[in-house]
């Protein structure tokens, strides 16, 4: 229960200010289901919402990873915080005074004390990668690449971008020279092990490194980019304690500012388009790390951002990374727009071409709608010279169109249509309806757009029938469910149970229940869960919580009786063993104790 040196009354103001509902609502599209809410989660991947938040007890659970907690705990696990880091945000978040320390009295876990390991290695690696390129004779060559795409100075500086040597030790020298054990550092991506051999190189060379950071600025990876034309042309960091590549986004920390005013991210497919959009004036543009857009990625940013503007690449990859990337975008719940850049150029081109003020006017601000450009897109999969590609377009076009919510906005979408193929508008609208009725548009309002409609009303193919879990221990979860509600039930378990549960985190869960009533704490799940700080527990107590079984004492006394009879029958098989071991050994007396014990014990469990 060690808070460190957090007040407990900060802690309990910031899970008074901030609601539940309103916090996972920034990152997950919560639709209403009785008392709870639903979503998809965004933990994990998952076409079917098994994602709850329940506002009255102030906490979330989702049934698929079995993540759960109060809103410090889905912080934490959103943005990869400590606990006293996400108390410190969410305590800034509403203008409460941060006035403790962050660091914890106890001891750091062995986890705890490998990342601040690879954190503190990759900083001084970050800073000897650029010490290299800015003051060395072999980076020469990096330092005059960098000036021919347009990188000055200050963006060096900036951006701390670094040069990785030919050589096959630099790095691997200099660590061991600072004492950083190497098999770990392999752990953390800064070194490769020898393919032939004992021993370890260095895992970039002969490349300009652009450090990536986290959402606190800790450099936790690398990405470098060879000079020349060889393979691959980008190589990351692989995946590590610190770096987690659905969830991480170039210059995310620097950009947050940016975003949180402007409420909008302009998202890039590159670390150099991110950069040369920054020169041009573009502050709250990030990258995904060389990967697709993930959900993950998506729930990140929904925390700081409404609108998403797609700045990728004009070639036909880059459009069709963005086609993909509007559902899943839309299904977070943003407003998305689509820059269109012209002549196959990416970012960085358009920006060297035509610009800085062209490429803020032209491709951020005029960015066009997602339904236009899934519009625009669609034409290349149709020939419109030809009479059967028009109406085959009209058809499609129709289908996107129908699906927008806006009455106004599929109304001027048609007209568009209408008059660029001269087709009537009332029989774009005809079509329109019938697409609407057959795909069920519109009757259920609160089902999000885009991908969602499809996976919120999936059925499953076969119904699920789950191991229901032994009687005892659903004694125990009925029993901890009425204990977090009631600290009177508590001390009816704690005087008739004590320890004496079957799970080992149920005993876990209850010890901390006696503990929190026994301080005078009222009955407050969510203020509970903040007293754990232990993931397995925090789960486990959210998803107990959303137990709603009315109180009624015959069955508390069942319960009793279940978890009583259990802890009988393992006593008695205990007794057995003993027994046999005894016979084994050719102590017939003591095999005969222990068997009017074990006669005495199943009497007992009998009379439960």
């Amino acid at each position: 229960m060690n808070n460190g040196m957090i007040p407990q009354s900060v802690i309990d103001e910031v899970l008074r200010r901030h609601d539940i509902a309103e916090t996972v609502g920034k990152v997950v599209h919560l639709v209403k289901n009785g008392k709870y809410l639903k979503g998809l989660c965004p933990f994990h991947s998952e076409r079917t919402p098994s994602f709850t938040v329940t506002p009255e007890k102030q906490i979330y659970h989702c049934y698929g990873c079995g993540k759960g907690g109060n809103v410090i705990k889905f912080v934490m696990d959103m943005e990869s915080l400590s606990f006293p880091e996400a108390v410190k945000q969410l305590a800034e978040d509403i203008g409460l005074p941060v006035s403790w320390s962050a660091s914890s009295n106890a001891e750091p876990t062995p986890q705890q004390q490998e990342k601040l390991r690879l954190v503190e290695a990759h900083e001084y690696t970050a800073k000897l990668y650029h010490y290299i390129l800015r003051n060395t004779e072999p980076a020469k060559q990096a330092m005059d690449y960098l000036r021919t795409r347009g990188f000055t100075d200050n963006l060096i500086e900036e951006f701390g971008l670094g040069y990785a040597p030919a050589r096959w030790d630099t790095l691997t020298s200099a660590l061991e020279r600072k004492g950083y054990d190497a098999k770990e550092m392999e752990t953390g991506g800064l070194l490769s092990r020898r393919q032939e051999g004992e021993g370890y190189v260095d895992r970039f060379r002969d490349r300009v490194m652009f450090p990536i950071q986290d959402g606190n600025g800790h450099t936790i990876a690398f990405a470098g980019r060879l000079m020349t034309s060889g393979q691959p042309k980008y190589l990351n960091s692989p995946e590590s304690p610190l770096f987690n590549k659905s969830r991480t986004l170039y210059r995310l920390h620097e950009a947050k500012p940016a975003i949180r005013r402007t409420r909008q991210a302009v998202l890039f497919e590159g670390y150099v388009d991110v950069i040369k959009a920054w020169s041009a004036g573009v502050h709250n543009g990030v990258a995904t790390m060389g990967t697709a857009l993930t959900a993950e990625h998506a729930a990140v940013l929904k925390r700081f951002a409404d609108e998403i503007v797609l700045c990728y690449d004009g070639d036909d990859a880059g459009q069709a990374a963005a086609h993909k990337s509007i559902p899943l975008l839309e299904g977070a719940g943003f407003h998305v727009r689509v820059s269109v850049l012209p002549n196959r150029m990416d970012p960085d081109e358009y920006i060297t071409a035509n610009g800085p003020a062209s490429f803020v006017r032209e491709c951020i601000e005029g960015a066009v709608s997602a339904i236009k450009f899934q519009l625009i897109y669609l034409r290349k999969a149709h020939i419109l010279l030809e009479e059967d590609g028009r109406i085959r377009y009209l058809r499609d076009a129709v289908k996107l169109v129908a699906r927008q919510e806006s009455p106004t906005e599929r109304e001027l979408l048609l007209k568009e249509l209408s008059q660029e193929f001269g087709v009537s508008i009332d029989t774009l609208k005809q079509e329109t309806v019938e697409v609407r009725q057959r795909e069920k548009l519109g009757s259920a309002r609160d089902i999000p757009s885009g991908s969602w409609n499809n996976e919120w009303n999936e059925k499953r193919s076969s119904s699920r029938h789950p191991t229901l879990a032994p009687a005892n221990v659903q004694a125990e979860r009925q029993l901890l469910a009425w204990m977090l509600l009631d600290a009177d039930t508590a001390g009816i378990v704690q005087e008739r149970l004590g320890d004496d549960f079957h799970v080992e985190d149920h005993a876990a869960l209850a010890a901390y229940l006696y503990a929190y009533y026994a301080q005078g704490n009222d009955p407050d799940v969510g203020r509970f869960i903040s007293t754990l700080q232990d993931d397995r527990l925090e789960s486990l107590a959210s998803a107990v919580a959303l137990d709603n079984t009315p109180f009624d004492e015959r069955v508390l006394e069942d319960c009793l009786r279940t978890i009583g009879r259990a802890s009988l029958s393992r006593e008695i098989e205990r007794k057995k063993e003993q027994m046999q071991q005894a016979e084994r050994s050719g102590d017939p007396i003591k095999a005969a104790q222990i068997l009017t014990e074990i006669i005495a014990l199943d009497k007992r469990r009998k009379q439960q």
